[in-house]
């Protein structure tokens, strides 16, 4: 597994050992494994893996200046990564009005009274992170804002940014009003009299596009280190941007990520994916080509690289705008004739595609209906057909429900499977808002991860936060139970569909560095790769299964430094080395100085979510 470790006058000291634990590394330890690997040891130099090899051979690296952590039993593995999600708007949020710990519709409207009072010169409420099941068809009223902020404008986005909520004043600042039609791609929930209700579905929410508040750049990037800090006390070392664009609300995502590389504060390697405008054409590839090879030739494509294009095929099934093979049906379970949007013609999304496919960008799908799924696999496979391999390692992300013809198409077109595992357990707005108005062949095809898996697709793991918790490991919990922490419901979609956890740690480590083009330097613990750690404490392969939600990061490693330490982590002791005895009296332990870099993880984040 290594070779032998040279004598040390040969050979430079380590600055970092890792021993006295467990570890994981996909090309090592077999899925289906329930067992990690011990006796290991991990050096790191200069920012990079120096060694693994057996704890006796590590020694020989250890130095009077080597840091030696003693992972007491903890697990080490190569830092998480996440294939899908928006930190920008996710750490905006957190600076705004933010709603995602409510746990019901009063707790939500409290949120907002106590934060409308605390911020009197606001002159609108805005923020976001509400959940549909919370309100009595997924879809909050005017007037429960109106009661409680009357005088200014209140424009919220639900948890899943799919949709929007509104006060009167923000309704009558849009224009809007009863002859106001639902655009194509959106929809209006409505009163009796057809006035706007309060709630503004997909499209429907750009009606506020040119009243709302804008969001300064200088707030902009304070999302991003704030989203950044809250992701590496999760383990997360690097992630794809799924919307680096004009996000409603927000424009200069792009400048803030220059501002971050000009600053050094960006700390995480980041492939951005610019997002596709669904209501303009072809030309828009010359701007993105544009702007890909501007960041290209700062020299930082290590640390942040922009050639992923997000196409937003479909919406979501909450709502009933997932591009689906079959109707939705009603209350009454009969069928409609809806069957969801696809917000690109099925013909030019393929147009697309295989135009991006030939410019070298990788294809980053949103698709979550069965149909829309579909359409994305199409569009890979005449990519290929048109240009040959081009290794883009095109994905489709979310897939909720895909089409049993469809699963070994995954592997056939080369196309990974981009998980969000939080979202396949029942929970209520899956229960509630989902499966009742779904087919019953889609039904029972919820989120088919072992599905995907024993046909030979590629699976990455993500989060889409802040939809969901962006915390790997309560994804991983799902993936492997299929049921949320506690609960005593049924696995859904059945046992089959649950992953062993080898193969979901992999999806979150050696799978998403495969999807950002990282394979080559991360996601796997070998000599010459990048030193982007995660420690989990206790180790989850030492626990039962239905246990893994109480697995936490102790800490996490990028280029060797540690970015981010649990303080009450066992894992974070620091031993004296052989060749430099501690004086008398001296703490072992790391000392204040080094206290943690970044602060706890998000609140909540073990609860599961779907937005």
């Amino acid at each position: 597994m290594a070779a032998a470790v040279p004598d040390d006058a040969q050979t430079p000291f380590a600055d970092t050992v890792f021993t006295g634990g467990a570890l994981f590394s996909s090309d090592l330890v077999m899925a289906g494994s329930r067992e990690a690997l011990t006796g290991l040891a991990v050096a790191v130099r200069g920012g990079r893996i120096a060694a693994v090899c057996g704890e006796q051979a590590a020694s020989a690296l250890i130095g009077p200046d080597t840091e030696v952590v003693d992972l007491a039993g903890a697990l080490l593995a190569p830092g998480f990564q996440d294939a899908h999600i928006h930190p920008m708007s996710g750490g905006v949020e957190l600076l705004q009005c933010n709603l995602t710990g409510s746990e019901n519709a009063a707790d939500a409207l409290a949120t907002i009274a106590r934060y409308a009072a605390e911020n009197p010169d606001a002159e609108w409420i805005v923020g976001g992170g509400w959940s549909m099941d919370h309100f009595p068809g997924g879809a909050p009223l005017r007037g429960a804002l109106d009661a409680i902020v009357p005088d200014r404008p209140v424009l919220l986005a639900s948890r899943d940014h799919h949709s929007s909520w509104a006060n009167t004043a923000a309704i009558r600042l849009a224009g809007a009003d009863a002859a106001t039609a639902d655009p194509a791609d959106g929809r209006i929930e409505r009163e009796a009299d057809g006035f706007p209700a309060g709630t503004f579905h997909e499209g429907a929410s750009d009606l506020f596009a040119t009243v709302r508040p804008r969001v300064s750049e200088d707030l902009a990037y304070a999302g991003l280190l704030r989203a950044q800090r809250d992701l590496l006390a999760q383990g997360i070392t690097g992630w794809q941007d799924a919307l680096v664009g004009n996000f409603p609300g927000i424009a200069g995502g792009l400048a803030s990520y220059r501002r971050a590389l000009a600053e050094g504060t960006l700390k995480a390697h980041v492939v951005g994916a610019q997002w596709w405008e669904r209501a303009d054409g072809i030309e828009q590839l010359d701007d993105m080509i544009r702007l890909r090879d501007e960041i290209a030739e700062l020299g930082r494509g290590l640390r942040f690289s922009l050639t992923s294009i997000k196409f937003m095929v479909d919406g979501v099934a909450e709502n009933h705008t997932a591009a689906m093979l079959e109707p939705y049906r009603d209350a009454h379970g009969h069928d409609t004739d809806n069957r969801g949007l696809s917000f690109i013609p099925a013909e030019k999304l393929t147009e697309y595609a295989i135009a991006a496919d030939a410019a070298g960008f990788q294809l980053h799908f949103h698709a979550l209906g069965d149909r829309a799924v579909r359409e994305a696999l199409d569009a890979v496979e005449a990519a290929a057909a048109a240009n040959g391999d081009t290794d883009g390692r095109h994905h489709l992300a979310h897939i909720q429900v895909i089409d049993e013809a469809d699963v070994p198409r995954f592997a056939a077109v080369g196309a990974v499977a981009n998980m969000q595992p939080l979202w396949a357990c029942h929970e209520d707005q899956m229960d509630e808002l989902t499966l009742p108005f779904l087919a019953e062949s889609a039904a029972s095809r919820q989120y088919p991860f072992g599905d995907l898996q024993r046909a030979g697709a590629r699976l990455a793991g993500g989060s889409d936060w802040p939809v969901s918790s962006a915390d790997p490991l309560a994804g991983v919990h799902i993936a492997v139970n299929r049921v949320a922490p506690l609960s005593d419901a049924e696995p859904l979609g059945g046992e089959h569909q649950r992953l062993d956890l080898a193969t979901a740690l992999a999806a979150y480590t050696s799978g998403t560095a495969y999807v950002n083009h990282r394979d080559h330097d991360t996601g796997y613990l070998r000599a010459g790769y990048l030193a982007n750690l995660v420690v989990v404490d206790p180790d989850p392969f030492a626990v039962p299964a239905e246990e893994l939600y109480a697995c936490q990061v102790a800490s996490t490693w990028i280029d060797g430094e540690r970015v981010y330490a649990r303080e009450d982590a066992p894992s974070v002791v620091t031993t004296p080395s052989p060749t430099a005895p501690a004086s008398e009296g001296s703490d072992l332990r790391r000392p204040a100085a080094a206290a943690p870099v970044a602060g706890p993880p998000v609140a909540g984040a073990r609860v599961p979510s779907r937005g």
